[in-house]
């Protein structure tokens, strides 16, 4: 049944119909600014304009105000980009060109210049000056980042250079209905990966171990899964006990019984994200967890209560820390409690109290309070909520009272 399964799933063109919503709400952020072209790099925004996540981060796609976009993509990954990208218009760059010593990143500088002279789209040129943050390709987690020379190159060519990165972020933040259901898709397999993982972890297991399974699990059934997804990958930053920390490596620590094991969890699905925090215990939960984690349900939701179109990005910080000091741990988290998920794991916008900015509907927030004790131990609590006009909707099906899945797992006390 499975191999028919697998088998199937081979047969089955795993892409995405054209979002239009999304690209004429970029071109119309566009025309407001006289922008003649976006130019972008970035993984992120490549699978934003295009659909197409390249595999190693030399690529670039010209973005006109009007008329389609050109994908410009290594040789080797014509197939691909054919496959999934949503523009025709596929120009080609060798890796290793005989007449041509250089890098392959210039030949794809060389050919996003000759397009916009080609295409006459030299007036007023957005190119990504300020990213801050992005994602990998889709080949390893090592962003191919831009030099000044490539950000000197558009100057001499175009009459405006002017950063494409608010812009993007502004028209990223707010998802549409096809973004949604790919978001849908990464927090489904996410939630499957962590009842099977729960289920299967035992006491003295490897951190290392029950983060490798995790992994191991959405990368193995997510490739091809209900026929949508052709790419999906995990990350885990996995902690039991004492372990627990605000962020630190996964290490060989056991996973310990009647204490929390937190899993720090990133899925990818075609290029979108979750940014999930959950957990799980082997065993009995101890009294002082129980009390610290329904302090924390209780602020976070609160949190999440407040969270709804219209509410103030400031605020829920402030909320947030001042119930968390209520409770006896002023100062608490050292991380950020709100941001957005998307293209990235990480993305505009940022709930900071420096800062300002309200909900909209259809964003995608990540919440997560977090309390942490002196000497290792704690809890955070993760979810992704997709803001609407009268409150959010949790995207991630596994329980944030994760005493509430208990009931699921296999005897794992032996």
């Amino acid at each position: 049944m499975l191999e028919t399964r697998r088998a199937a799933s081979l047969q089955v063109i795993m892409t995405w119909p054209v979002d239009n919503v999304k690209l004429e709400r970029v071109r119309s952020m566009m025309k407001d600014q006289d922008l003649s072209a976006l130019v972008v790099r970035a993984p992120d925004n490549i699978v934003y304009l295009t659909n197409y996540w390249c595999m190693k981060g030399y690529d670039a796609v010209v973005f006109p105000c009007e008329g389609e976009a050109t994908l410009i993509t290594l040789e080797p990954q014509l197939a691909d980009a054919q496959r999934n990208s949503w523009t025709r218009d596929i120009r080609l760059f060798k890796g290793y060109d005989e007449r041509d010593p250089r890098p392959p990143q210039y030949r794809a500088l060389d050919m996003a210049l000759a397009v916009l002279k080609e295409r006459g789209l030299t007036d007023k040129v957005a190119i990504e000056l300020n990213m801050g943050t992005q994602s990998a390709d889709r080949m390893v987690g090592e962003p191919t980042t831009p030099t000044q020379f490539y950000f000197d190159a558009f100057r001499k060519v175009a009459g405006e250079v002017v950063d494409a990165t608010p812009l993007l972020n502004e028209a990223r933040a707010i998802k549409t209905s096809q973004e949604i259901e790919r978001m849908r898709l990464a927090n489904e397999l996410a939630a499957l990966a962590m009842d099977y993982t729960r289920d299967h972890m035992r006491p003295g297991m490897k951190e290392s171990e029950v983060g490798g399974m995790y992994e191991s699990f959405v990368h193995g059934i997510g490739v091809g899964y209900k026929g949508k997804v052709e790419m999906a990958r995990a990350f885990t930053l996995v902690w039991s006990g004492k372990g627990i920390a605000t962020f630190t490596a996964t290490g060989d620590r056991p996973i310990q019984k009647n204490e929390p094991t937190l899993f720090e969890i990133w899925v990818c699905v075609d290029g979108y994200w979750t940014d999930l925090t959950k957990n799980a215990c082997p065993g009995e939960l101890t009294a002082e967890y129980h009390k610290l984690l329904d302090l924390l349900l209780k602020v976070f939701n609160e949190g999440v209560a407040f969270a709804r179109e219209g509410a103030s990005f400031p605020d829920l910080d402030r909320l947030i820390r001042a119930r968390i000091a209520e409770g006896g741990y002023a100062g608490q988290p050292s991380h950020p409690i709100c941001h957005g998920v998307g293209a990235r794991a990480h993305e505009f916008p940022y709930a900071h109290q420096a800062g300002g900015g309200t909900m909209r509907k259809n964003m995608v927030l990540a919440i997560e309070p977090g309390i942490y004790w002196p000497g290792g131990g704690g809890l955070r609590l993760e979810d992704n909520f997709l803001i609407t006009q009268n409150g959010s909707e949790k995207l991630c099906t596994y329980p944030d009272d994760f005493r509430l899945a208990r009931a699921g797992m296999k005897a794992s006390t032996t």
